[in-house]
């Protein structure tokens, strides 16, 4: 069983910067698509971005494209989400999750079998 555990999460004013890492246990990491996904109160779990397991491949919601960067470290089974230019509205619990199955491109929610504990972005002045 995998275990994803995410840090970076806090509180910055609007316009700044938070990089979200996710470290992740086992030795096939760099096999399986991973994502980054966002929830508020009240409202389902929405799809931020992926990253493929070949990591060529990057895909983001279109609330954030141009804002926010996944990338993934393979050498320390990592994944990153660098936000820039953070909005009042990117606030939520973010949490980074792992295709449940290798080597498959997906970007669908129920796919993602493994998901961290999740962390709070507040952007707020």
């Amino acid at each position: 069983q995998v275990q994803l555990v995410e840090s970076g999460g806090g509180l910055v004013h609007p316009g700044g910067s938070l990089r979200l890492s996710c470290a992740a246990s086992g030795r096939t990491f760099n096999r399986y698509t991973m994502g980054w996904f966002r929830q508020t109160p009240g409202k389902e779990r929405e799809f931020v971005a992926a990253i493929y397991w070949r990591g060529s491949y990057t895909y983001y919601t279109d609330s954030v494209q141009g804002r926010f960067t996944i990338s993934r470290d393979n050498a320390k089974s990592t994944v990153y989400l660098q936000m820039n230019s953070l909005k009042p509205e990117d606030t939520a619990v973010y949490y980074c999750a792992r295709d449940s199955i290798p080597d498959r491109p997906t970007l669908t929610r129920d796919d993602f079998g493994s998901w961290g504990q999740g962390t709070q972005v507040t952007v707020s002045s």
